[in-house]
């Protein structure tokens, strides 16, 4: 078992390692969600297309509960490695995988039961409607896989081994774009193959990163009933509200789509195009979240306070270089990728708009996965849930309404951008004014004092006056 890498060391190195490695393999995910749509592009159905933005908007949903969990595994397996109760993290383990199974499954009927409903509601008809509800069908019940895969993954990097998290999840897309153009068009089953090829390609992630946990000896001989129900209740205090706090990202996404939807199948087509490139081209904005929280959570369980405030620092001004350059290249090159995509004029002018004017306001998006980092980590998981459905809520339909009854469509995407600059500006604020207290109250709290006295979490512990309930031991 790895010892923690996080509590020494240049921060800024460890930021930028975690969160390039995350982007990558996240990066990697989503360039095949982008290929998908390009190869469906070429068979020359706007229907394709926009069956698949439909059909994204509910698979938005089933991934965020699988990333919640992987959340909970990072942080739980993150904060035993930073206090030093290997055994511990074994376990952690071994629990939040047998909870993964448990959550997903019924979740995965619920929603495979419920698909034509579900697309009704995005306002899907016709044949777009058809098309998505069989891609659906292929693809929903894998959601059990993706949560183990992805769990494995936020094993790997709580541990301070991104680089074989990051391996996995590329060797998963690299099996996903092979197979992509074999079965879509050498096999002729078009969205069905896009689907099964996606389904192949998350047994392909799970298969790999439960042999690089295992062969690190990172993985629990066993895990009892009993040491099951004892972990529930620290697993679920971070879990749920993950899983809540990320499900608000697509409900909100939903009602865009739903908005998209009254201009037409080729602005839902426009949207299908940027939702994909948005991942793409910010993989290192989207990988924040769950790379920086290992940083953090280590630090917080070896208690230092300072360290983890500063790891915020250097995030914000890491996402916001990021940000910039991203922005910049997708303003030059919007006409080549509406020419990639032979985007019709409605989808043209949606993906025009979002590289000239909405992509930059992702340095607040930055800053909102780097504070749910930080609420995750140091014992305020509610935090990110309260604004996260801010964002979705307030920060979405109103602001979404209004744009599309002045500017179209838009202006749909130009209200979703205004709420997610107030909700990322407001998350980061409050995450500094956390660490800094943190920080100023570290001696009250129980945290190092002196040379040779260090602080030692206990699992098991209930949070208590904003810090971790804890025994001292001279090391």
């Amino acid at each position: 078992m790895a010892s923690p890498r996080f509590v020494t060391g240049s921060l800024h190195r460890h930021i930028a390692v975690m969160t390039s490695t995350a982007a990558l393999g996240l990066m990697a995910i989503f360039l095949v969600d982008l290929a998908d749509i390009y190869f469906l592009s070429l068979l020359g159905e706007t229907e394709l297309a926009a069956a698949v933005g439909y059909a994204g908007s509910i698979l938005f949903f089933t991934t965020t509960i699988c990333i919640g969990i992987s959340i909970a595994m990072a942080a739980l397996v993150a904060r035993a490695a930073g206090s030093g109760e290997m055994s511990s993290a074994k376990r952690y383990i071994a629990s939040v995988s047998v909870f993964a199974v448990v959550v997903t499954v019924p979740s995965t009927l619920i929603v495979w039961l419920n698909i034509p409903f579900f697309l009704e509601l995005l306002g899907a008809t016709g044949r777009a409607h058809q098309l998505a509800a069989l891609y659906l069908r292929i693809i929903v019940p894998s959601m059990p896989i993706l949560a183990l895969g992805l769990s494995m993954g936020g094993v790997l990097r709580a541990l301070g081994d991104p680089k074989h998290a990051m391996v996995a999840t590329i060797a998963g897309s690299m099996v996903n774009l092979v197979l992509d153009p074999i079965l879509i068009f050498g096999l002729d089953m078009s969205v069905a193959g896009a689907a099964v090829a996606s389904v192949v390609a998350r047994i392909t992630v799970l298969f790999i990163g439960v042999r690089y946990v295992i062969n690190r000896q990172y993985m629990p001989s066993g895990l009892g009933v009993g040491e099951f129900c004892d972990d529930l209740g620290s697993i679920a205090k971070i879990a749920v509200p993950a899983m809540l706090t990320n499900v608000a990202t697509p409900i909100g996404n939903a009602y865009v789509t739903a908005s998209m939807s009254i201009f037409g199948d080729g602005s839902v087509a426009g949207f299908s195009i940027v939702s994909r490139i948005m991942p793409v081209a910010f993989g290192i904005i989207f990988a924040l979240s769950g790379a920086v929280g290992p940083i953090i959570g280590q630090n917080f369980g070896a208690g230092r306070m300072g360290r983890v405030h500063h790891t915020l620092i250097s995030s914000l001004i890491f996402s916001t270089a990021v940000v910039m350059a991203v922005s910049l290249l997708l303003l030059l090159m919007q006409n080549y990728i509406v020419e990639a995509f032979r985007a019709q004029p409605a989808a043209a002018a949606l993906i025009q708009f979002f590289c000239t004017f909405i992509a930059i306001s992702f340095i607040f998006s930055g800053a909102q996965f780097i504070s749910n980092a930080a609420f995750n980590n140091l014992g305020r998981p509610l935090w990110s849930t309260w604004a996260n459905w801010g964002k979705a809520t307030l920060g979405t339909i109103p602001l979404v309404w209004l744009g599309a009854k002045l500017y179209g469509a838009e202006g749909i995407l130009a209200g979703q951008a205004v709420g997610g600059v107030l909700f990322g500006v407001l998350s980061i604020v409050l995450a500094l004014r956390l660490t800094r207290r943190l920080v100023k109250d570290k001696a009250m709290r129980g945290f190092p004092l002196t040379p040779g006295l260090t602080f030692r979490v206990p699992l098991s512990a209930h949070t208590s006056c904003n810090g971790w309930v804890g025994v001292y031991r001279r090391d």
